[in-house]
C-alpha cells in the first residue's frame, strides 16, 4: 500500500486534510453522464467522488480525518477585499450543485467529519483545522494537488497528490514550485493566479518572482528595499522595479487573497476530526436515492464497518 509514511522524530497523530472540490468538479468532468438519481438526475460526480473517496480510506486508514468543501462561492471574504476574486469563473450548473450536496451527505453517513463555511474556502477550513490541529503535536496530510496548499506544509506535514501518488513535504516544495513554502503566497502575490482571477504584478513571471523571493525572502523586505532591485543581475531588472514600485498596494492586495486563513471557524467537529461511526440509515436512504450498485453499496457499507448482508437493499 502507498501510504503516507510518518517523518522520523514526529511522535503525534495524523489528520487527512481532503480538498473535496477538486475530487468532486475531476469526476464531474471525468465520469461518463450515464448516472441518474431516482428523480433522473445526473449523479456521475457522486459517483466518481464516492470511488475516489472509498480508494482513500482503505489505503490511507485514517483515524483522524475531516473533509473540505467549498461553501463560499461567491460569499467569500476575499471577494469583498476584491470583488473581481474568482469573478472569472461560470457558476456551477444546478446539477452539479445537487451533487455537492450528495457528497457532503456521503461523507457525513461514513462518520467524516464535514468542513463548509460561508465565508471561508476550503483551503481555510484545511489551513485552520492543520493550524488547530498542530498545536495538539498532528500533523497533516493534505489530499490535495492544489499548489495554494503547499503554503500550509510544516516541518512533519505532507502534501498528497492522490491522482498521481506524489507526496511531498515542505523540503519538495522549491522543486516543484521554485519557492520555500513559506513563500508561496508571496509568490502567488507577484505572479497573480489566472485560475482565481488575482492580477499579481503585471510583467513579473514565475521566474522573475522566484529570483526576488530568493533574494529578498519575503513580499516585505523586497517593497522595502524596491531600490536594490535594478542592481540585481536579473532580466530587466529596472523594468521590475518600476512595476513594483507602480503596483505595489496591488502587490499586498493580492497577497491578502493569496493567503490561507488559520482562524475560520471549523464548527461542531469531534475532538482532533476522529472518525465517527457511521450512520446506517443515512447511508441506506442515500444509496437508495442515488441508485448505486450492489458493488459500490457493498464497498461503502464495508468501509463504513457496516453489516451488508443484513442491510436493506436490492438483491
Amino acid at each position: 500500500m502507498n501510504l503516507p509514511i510518518t517523518p522520523a522524530g514526529h511522535t503525534g497523530g495524523t489528520l487527512f486534510l481532503v480538498d473535496a472540490s477538486l475530487y468532486v468538479f475531476r469526476a464531474w468532468h471525468s465520469m461518463p453522464n450515464e448516472f441518474h438519481d431516482h428523480e433522473g438526475w445526473p449523479t456521475n460526480a457522486v459517483h466518481g467522488f464516492a470511488r475516489f473517496l472509498l480508494e482513500l480510506l482503505d489505503r490511507a486508514r485514517p483515524q483522524h480525518i475531516a473533509i473540505a468543501f467549498d461553501e463560499a462561492l461567491d460569499s467569500c471574504f476575499r471577494n469583498t477585499l476584491y470583488p473581481a476574486y474568482k469573478a472569472n469563473r461560470e457558476p456551477a450548473p444546478e446539477e452539479l450543485k445537487r451533487q455537492f450536496e450528495h457528497c457532503r451527505t456521503l461523507c457525513s453517513a461514513l462518520g467524516l467529519a464535514v468542513l463548509a463555511h460561508g465565508e471561508y474556502e476550503a483551503d481555510d477550513l484545511i489551513g485552520s483545522a492543520a493550524s488547530v490541529q498542530r498545536a495538539h503535536g498532528y500533523r497533516s496530510v493534505i489530499v490535495s494537488a492544489d499548489k495554494d496548499l503547499s503554503q500550509l506544509l510544516g516541518e512533519f506535514d505532507e502534501q498528497w497528490d492522490f491522482a498521481k501518488g506524489q507526496r511531498w513535504g515542505a523540503a519538495g516544495v522549491p522543486e516543484r514550485h521554485g519557492v520555500h513554502a513559506h513563500q508561496i503566497a508571496d509568490y502567488l502575490a507577484l505572479t497573480g493566479d489566472a485560475v482565481d482571477n488575482i492580477p499579481g504584478v503585471p510583467g513579473i513571471g514565475a521566474k522573475t518572482a522566484a529570483a526576488l523571493l530568493t533574494h529578498f525572502g519575503t513580499l516585505d523586505a523586497l517593497l522595502e528595499r524596491v531600490e536594490e532591485v535594478p542592481f540585481l543581475r536579473l532580466r530587466g531588472a529596472a523594468s521590475a522595479a518600476a512595476k513594483l514600485r507602480q503596483h505595489r498596494e496591488q502587490a499586498l492586495l493580492c497577497r491578502q487573497l493569496t493567503t490561507i486563513a488559520l482562524d475560520a471557524p471549523l464548527g461542531e467537529t469531534s475532538p482532533h476530526f476522529v472518525r465517527g461511526r457511521a450512520d446506517a440509515a443515512l447511508l441506506g436512504a442515500l444509496c437508495e436515492r442515488l441508485r448505486f450498485g450492489p458493488m459500490t453499496r457493498r464497498r461503502l457499507y464495508e468501509s463504513a464497518g457496516l453489516d451488508f448482508a443484513s442491510s436493506s437493499h436490492p438483491s
